[in-house]
């Protein structure tokens, strides 16, 4: 009757007072406790003295700030009761209200001293059907199914449910629960068909109960995996409890026992014995399940698999040396004769011994540019010698504990990387290159070449004590091989631990050996061809190495044959099924199409066109090769400029080139106070490239004297040498190299300091009989051997004819200097 009594009010009311709420939703059929606050007390008071109803609508989310409060609210409310109005257990003031019907709002009657509005009641419309039923009963089992799995839910909630017989009653009070959003208890509330509003509630509980039932078998599945462990560990330490009992081995005695047949058959040195038996000991007495436990047991089996008296190497016999190095490498005679004499001397030596006195092994240190051969020749070392051979590269190797090791109070220790590859190579007498020894770097963790010190003395190898073994290991009977490109970053102390042997470029005819010989039946090999498939022509390699590539050694022009060969593959594959009838010849044109446009030209002659241009030698890690320095005189002060990015070693070699030539002024036919009114300025091509060393000075005072004369430097001549301020012309170094840059690049004569006639002897015989050397002692045979003897004019004079012949301007070229007349 109640019920009845209130909806004949409401439909007499026509407007309201609306009290908006901020993030709550009122559904019908529930009483809730709402606090107030200044905004809505007066709406609540108001609703109070007049019949204590209002209306309860939400504000919308996504409303502007400003706009008017009907642009701010959903239009779907309910019509509520003020219970009451009083105060909260918080200290605050709230209100009781109980919720009615729905409310659709139409327009706003009043905004002051509160906000009235003008609504039309949304009843329940129920048509009792068997659906209808059948989704009641649904709704309740979902209902109850997700309170069964929610913990703590009281038994007198679920009977409260389980009471509820009408449907829209039903649903209104699902709208509570805390898993629905805000968004999903408005669009409940303004569902005003019962039907749709049941399913809503219907697909909400179901996605509920999937999502309870995922996370129920997770914690099932957890407390499970628990459980079996606790009870493994139970189980495991009964049966640890029997076997005491029976007398029986437990596993943990049995990994010791073989642990220590393993160190017992590892024929350890006495100190290593003695640490060895302190932490098996240790182990012993220790639980399994503590973490030192699997700490001591790595170490004891690193100590049991180490190489500590186990050698493998075969007896030495030279034939069989020689005969190995030139089945690997074509040439380098120099290199093997060296290797032979080691080896010899090493053979002797065991052989006087007689085990009186421990043989040492030397340090050998190949140094030379990329591609020469330095890690193929410790590999064929090693094969001669019957050992293990073990490469270790050291390129950017920073940290000190990566060879010596890290000690064993840090967690995931291991020893450094000599007793790693000891360990893999399974003898204590390998061949261990140490590759890229120039590029170690050092930081704050420490210097590796410091470390590397012990490591090839001699003296002191054969107790190297590596940090995580914390006992010496004989490295006495280990050959290590260093190979480097140059030896001018290897600090001084490391330098002189190792016998430097150095390696040259390869000569035109070396190379075309080396091809026939290595490189295109392995090129062969990696392209799927075989030998009766292809014919290399030898003039074919020879413009490969020529056009396409400029290197001391070989790699690049192993990735040229490759690139050719590649042709023929894919040219072999087009053509089957048909098998060809007879092999593919790889000839000049051949190589020309495959390879494209050449990438290198000789630049001596293409160069020298013109006074103020001298070739010169220069050494790099790459080989030698030809460098062009350019010298040009201009009007102007007493000034010398220097471009191309020169070292200060270079600038001071430019400034006595100068001063040497401005001493031959008269000599040479230049007017004394030519250098007084004009600037000089000396470049050197490929600016990005820092060069430096003393070895231009007579390549700089000739490009000087060049442009100060007006001759022409022959363009077939490069020259080497360091000069002083009397004119005199001193040694340098990289003469080999140098050489046979220059011999690459076309060159026919090459000045050199006479004191380096000796080093003309390293020279291949080939190179010599194809080169004219010149020697010189002093600047003046420099320049008499490289100016051309018969210039047109001198650039002095020239100048000087400027201001004689004023009345003629087309004798004047466009660079301001009087052409010369024509002979």
């Amino acid at each position: 009757m109640e019920d009845d009594h209130v909806s004949e009010t409401t439909h007499q009311t026509q407007t309201l007072p609306l009290i908006p709420l901020d993030g709550v939703v009122i559904f019908p059929y529930t009483v809730v406790t709402v606090p107030l606050n200044d905004g809505i007390e007066a709406a609540a008071h108001a609703a109070m003295k007049e019949n204590q109803l209002a209306l309860l609508v939400a504000y919308r989310r996504d409303a502007p700030e400003g706009a008017p409060l009907a642009l701010r609210i959903h239009r779907v409310g309910v019509v509520a009761r003020i219970e009451q109005i009083g105060r909260l257990p918080n200290g605050g003031s709230g209100m009781v209200v109980r919720g009615l019907v729905r409310a659709e709002l139409i327009d706003q009657t009043q905004e002051e001293p509160y906000p009235r509005f003008r609504y039309v009641e949304r009843h329940d419309h129920v048509e009792h059907t068997e659906e209808l039923e059948q989704l009641m009963t649904e709704v309740h089992a979902a209902i109850d199914a997700v309170l069964e799995l929610r913990p703590g839910i009281p038994q007198e909630i679920r009977n409260f449910v389980r009471s509820i017989n009408d449907p829209g009653h039903l649903a209104d009070n699902t709208g509570y629960s805390p898993d629905y959003t805000f968004e999903e208890r408005q669009d409940l509330l303004e569902t005003f068909d019962v039907v749709e509003r049941l399913r809503k509630v219907l697909a909400f509980y179901r996605k509920q109960l999937a999502l309870m039932d995922v996370q129920a078998r997770i914690r099932q599945e957890v407390q499970d995996a628990a459980a079996r462990q606790q009870r493994e560990f139970y189980l495991r330490q009964q049966l640890r409890a029997i076997q005491k009992e029976l007398g029986e081995d437990n596993p943990e005695a049995d990994e010791l026992a073989e642990l220590r047949e393993k160190l017992a058959s590892a024929n350890l040195s006495p100190a290593a014995r003695k640490e060895a038996d302190r932490e098996l000991n240790r182990l012993s007495r220790m639980n399994s399940a503590s973490p030192e436990y699997q700490m001591v047991r790595t170490y004891l089996e690193w100590m049991a698999e180490l190489p500590w008296n186990t050698f493998t190497g075969a007896p030495i016999d030279i034939a069989h040396t020689r005969q190995v190095l030139d089945e690997d490498h074509y040439g380098l005679q120099k290199i093997k004769e060296r290797i032979l004499e080691y080896l010899a001397v090493r053979q002797r030596r065991q052989a006087l011994n007689d085990g009186h006195e421990r043989a040492r092994e030397p340090i050998l240190a190949f140094v030379g540019p990329p591609g020469v051969g330095k890690t193929s020749l410790g590999q064929s070392i090693a094969r001669a010698l019957g050992r293990q051979f073990a490469r270790m590269s050291l390129g950017g190797v920073r940290d000190e504990a990566e060879l010596r090791g890290f000690r064993r109070t840090y967690i995931g220790s291991q020893p450094g990387r000599l007793i790693q590859e000891l360990r893999r190579a399974g003898t204590s007498d390998p061949v261990i290159l140490l590759d890229e020894i120039d590029k170690l770097g050092h930081d704050y963790r420490g210097d590796p070449a410091a470390a590397l010190l012990e490591v090839l003395d001699p003296e002191q190898n054969d107790t190297f004590t590596d940090h995580y073994l914390n006992v010496p290991f004989d490295l006495s009977k280990v050959l290590f091989i260093a190979t480097a490109n140059t030896m001018d970053t290897v600090p001084p102390a490391l330098r002189d631990r190792m016998e430097v042997i150095e390696l040259s470029g390869y000569t035109v005819d070396e190379k075309v050996h080396i091809a026939q010989r290595h490189l295109i039946p392995k090129q062969l090999r990696a392209n799927g061809l075989r030998p009766d498939e292809v014919i290399f022509e030898e003039e074919a390699l020879r413009v490969i190495i020529h056009d396409y590539t400029r290197e001391a050694g070989v790699r690049n022009l192993e990735r040229q044959i490759g690139a050719v060969l590649r042709k023929v593959t894919r040219r072999l594959v087009e053509d089957e099924p048909a098998p060809p009838s007879t092999p593919v010849v790889i000839t000049v044109e051949f190589v020309r199409s495959a390879l494209g446009r050449p990438r290198f030209f000789n630049e001596a002659r293409e160069r020298i066109d013109q006074p103020g241009v001298a070739t010169g030698l220069v050494w790099t890690p790459a080989g030698g090769d030809i460098v062009f320095v350019e010298a040009s005189v201009v009007e102007g002060n007493r000034e010398l400029r220097l471009t191309g990015q020169l070292g200060d070693v270079m600038r001071e070699s430019a400034e006595a080139a100068l001063t040497c030539v401005r001493a031959r002024a008269h000599t040479l036919g230049i007017d004394p106070r030519f250098f007084d009114t004009h600037a000089v300025h000396i470049h050197v091509p490929g600016g990005a490239v820092p060069k430096d060393g003393p070895s231009a000075g007579i390549t700089m005072a000739t490009a000087l004297a060049s442009a100060a004369t007006g001759r022409l430097v022959r363009d077939d001549v490069a020259m080497t040498g360091e000069i002083t301020l009397r004119g005199r012309v001193l040694p340098v170094g990289g003469v080999k190299e140098k050489v046979l840059g220059a011999h690459r690049a076309g060159i026919g004569a090459i000045i050199l300091p006479r004191r380096n006639d000796i080093d003309l002897d390293d020279l291949p015989r080939d190179v010599r009989e194809a080169l004219t050397f010149v020697l010189v002692d002093t600047l003046d045979e420099v320049l008499a051997a490289a100016l051309l003897p018969h210039p047109a004019a001198t650039i002095s004079n020239l100048f000087a004819s400027v201001t004689q012949v004023e009345s003629q301007p087309e004798d004047i070229t466009s660079t301001g200097v009087a052409a010369p007349p024509q002979a």
